[in-house]
């Protein structure tokens, strides 16, 4: 798999692929793109198989050292490769090229296998925090 980091939008042929594997698993792509485009120094992490979008992950700065990492995801017929860890891995060493020193992230039970991948890579629970639903999000820092 290749992975490619792209500082913004990436281009409307391989956006569209990420926002159809997005749509695939999230129901809901739209509201990506809204929330995206109010989001500082965004970052796309993107896997690629065969030219076909795998896997991806999305960040933004959140302070002048502190990176979010927001969104992510792995086509389902790709899930068990080892992909979710590579892309974490390469935004990492991205953004730590970049100067950030922490990067953060949030999750919930719900999405057991998106905690343990987080733990497993060095990630420490700092927090948890309510959802508009009243559901708790667990809030995951790593420093890089």
């Amino acid at each position: 798999m290749e992975c490619i980091n792209i500082a913004g939008f990436p281009g409307q042929r391989l956006l569209n692929k990420v926002l159809s594997l997005h749509e695939r698993i999230f129901k809901d792509s739209a509201t990506l793109i809204s929330k995206a485009k109010h989001k500082p120094k965004l970052l796309f992490t993107i896997g690629l198989i065969k030219g076909e979008v795998v896997g991806y992950k999305i960040g933004y700065e959140i302070k002048s050292d502190v990176f979010y990492s927001w969104l992510g995801a792995v086509d389902e017929n790709h899930r068990n490769q080892g992909i979710a860890t590579k892309l974490m891995n390469e935004q990492h060493l991205y953004i730590k090229a970049k100067g950030d020193k922490t990067v953060q992230t949030k999750t919930k039970n719900k999405w057991r296998n998106m905690l343990i991948l987080n733990i497993k890579c060095g990630f420490d629970v700092v927090g948890i925090e309510m959802d508009k639903q009243s559901e708790p999000k667990i809030i995951l820092e790593k420093y890089l």
